[in-house]
């Protein structure tokens, strides 16, 4: 059975590393008839994006599915970023355990969701330390300093 790809006007997709891009005014309709590593643009992120640790945990993951005769380099990034964020966020164990079972599996695509997840769990983490900080500000601005009294 055919994949069926909707594109906009302007829309991108990636298929096997190809970028295609509709330049007609109207919606047009693509059939993949085989198995190919396909992203929407929604789902692409540009080495620019990937600003945050669980941001270039994504691309690693995007680039290893995207690239295969590319995989050791980019599965070796993967590693050092996915450790590296594990150690920064003990909080995210089981999901970097999780991805990586993706990675190894060869399960890109199912990694890249759950790469989504940590994305989300590092928004989370910050969210918590933003508000972890401004209670400690806003007490600490409260007490009386020995030099005032």
């Amino acid at each position: 059975m055919a994949l069926k790809l909707q594109l906009k006007k302007g829309q991108k997709v990636i298929i096997n590393g190809a970028v295609l891009e509709n330049l007609g005014s109207h919606t047009i309709s693509l059939g993949v008839m085989n198995r190919a590593s396909i992203l929407r643009e929604n789902d692409i992120l540009t080495p620019e994006d990937a600003t945050t640790p669980a941001s270039r945990v994504y691309y690693a993951v995007q680039c290893i599915y995207l690239f295969p005769d590319e995989h050791g380099k980019y599965h070796a990034l993967f590693e050092e970023l996915a450790a590296a964020y594990a150690a920064a966020a003990p909080s995210s164990g089981e999901l970097v355990n999780e991805l990586r079972q993706f990675v190894e599996d060869g399960n890109l695509y199912e990694a890249l969701k759950k790469a989504k997840d940590l994305i989300g769990h590092e928004g989370r983490v910050l969210s918590h330390a933003e508000k972890r900080l401004g209670e400690e500000l806003s007490e600490g601005s409260g007490e009386a300093r020995p030099e005032d009294g």
